[in-house]
């Protein structure tokens, strides 16, 4: 037994030194590898949620790539077909690195995709900038990931817009359309998408002439709110603002109105699950909102055929991490396209030169930080369903 595991820790140390030590993109992509020796096909590492905390996230994206691979791979890019590699992080940031290391080391992949949180996007960064291999998030929000002490990471990428954005597009929602003047604040201390969403909405709802009336916090997998709750009634706020996850943001808001909250909560994208509604009860939800990436409700032309489309294969309507996840594999499959290649470094750079992509969740152009520049929408729920307000742009 104990021969068995110092083995098994040989082998996990052996992969971590080697994925490490960083083999350029010469050796560990491109028609080395990713593209089976040269071969047809392009392999895309996705890492992502598909089990644990924020499972839904991860099956969301993982089918939104399937969907948008199905339908690129129909007439192939310049011959070449994408073929996904996935493994299941587990909604754990030690298992992202672990599937970082896996996906270059073994599977030999050309590109990764995920994970759908920032934390678990975060777990990843220091193996793609090693190996040179580009490392797209559909969703992770957090600033640092692509951008961190005033340094660009070279081959780290990301299809939705970040954290400072969305906090300031709900602090600007709050003060001027729902006249918010005293605002409660309440974070998940250990996640570093709720911090950021959470400073981006102090700064903002403050300059807008707002006051933050209380600050209170907890811990993912806390499942009693009752007396931060009580604190944060007896501060009297008109607005409340919670940018966290779906399980926790359930429990919170049931609690919420059942302690007399009648105030509106908003959040941002990681409050999109239909598991939210099964959670907090869709009365509860009444005089909420969220920023999010796109809204199945929109009347365009281009999302409503994505959500045609998503519906005849997978018989549900598609939220915002599907939809991320769907234009992801554009996004990658339009660089592929420029770059005349799947080589990491050439796809790379044809990822930073993205301009005026048009996908489900707005046109797509790249700023100098490898940061998405698009709009955001705001939704409210209503009997236990997602309506589409209004647009804002950056």
């Amino acid at each position: 037994m104990k021969k068995k595991k110092l083995a098994g820790i040989f082998l996990s140390l052996s992969l971590i030194a080697g994925a490490l030590a960083g083999c350029g993109g010469k050796e560990t992509g491109g028609s080395g590898s990713g593209s089976s020796g040269g071969g047809k096909t392009i392999k895309v590492g996705a890492n992502i949620e598909l089990s644990g905390g924020v499972a839904s996230y991860g099956q969301s994206i993982s089918q939104g790539l399937e969907l948008a691979f199905d339908e690129i791979n129909e007439k192939g890019v310049d011959g070449k077909e994408f073929e996904i590699v996935k493994f299941d992080n587990k909604s754990e940031a030690a298992e992202a690195t672990n599937g970082a290391i896996k996906l270059v080391s073994q599977d030999k992949v050309a590109v990764m995709v995920g994970a759908a949180t920032s934390t678990n996007t975060l777990a990843q960064v220091q193996i793609a900038e090693k190996n040179q291999i580009p490392l797209i998030t559909p969703t992770g929000t957090n600033p640092t990931i692509t951008n961190k002490d005033g340094k660009v990471n070279e081959y780290v990428f990301r299809t939705c817009f970040i954290d400072p954005f969305q906090g300031t597009v709900a602090a600007n929602f709050a003060t001027k359309d729902l006249k918010s003047k005293n605002a409660a604040v309440f974070i998940d201390s250990a996640s570093d998408y709720s911090k950021g969403l959470a400073d981006s909405f102090k700064k903002a709802y403050t300059k807008n002439g707002g006051k933050i009336v209380a600050e209170e916090a907890y811990v993912a997998k806390d499942t009693d709110f009752n007396s931060t709750l009580t604190r944060i009634k007896s501060a009297n706020p008109d607005f409340i603002f919670l940018p966290g996850y779906y399980e926790e943001v359930g429990l919170i808001i049931k609690q919420a109105r059942a302690l007399g909250i009648t105030a509106p909560f908003m959040g941002g994208d990681g409050w999109d699950s239909p598991t939210l509604v099964d959670i907090a009860g869709g009365e509860a939800l009444n005089n909420t909102f969220i920023t999010n990436h796109y809204s199945a409700g929109d009347k365009a032309e281009n999302i409503q055929k994505f959500v045609k489309a998503f519906e005849a294969k997978y018989k549900k309507t598609p939220d915002a991490f599907a939809a991320l996840g769907y234009d992801t594999a554009y996004f990658l499959a339009d660089a592929v396209k420029r770059a005349g290649s799947d080589d990491p470094k050439k796809v790379k750079e044809a990822l930073e030169k993205t301009k005026d992509l048009q996908l489900v969740s707005g046109k797509l152009t790249l700023d100098d930080k490898h940061d998405p520049v698009k709009s955001a929408a705001i939704l409210e729920y209503q009997g236990g369903k997602q309506t589409f307000k209004t647009n804002v742009n950056p």
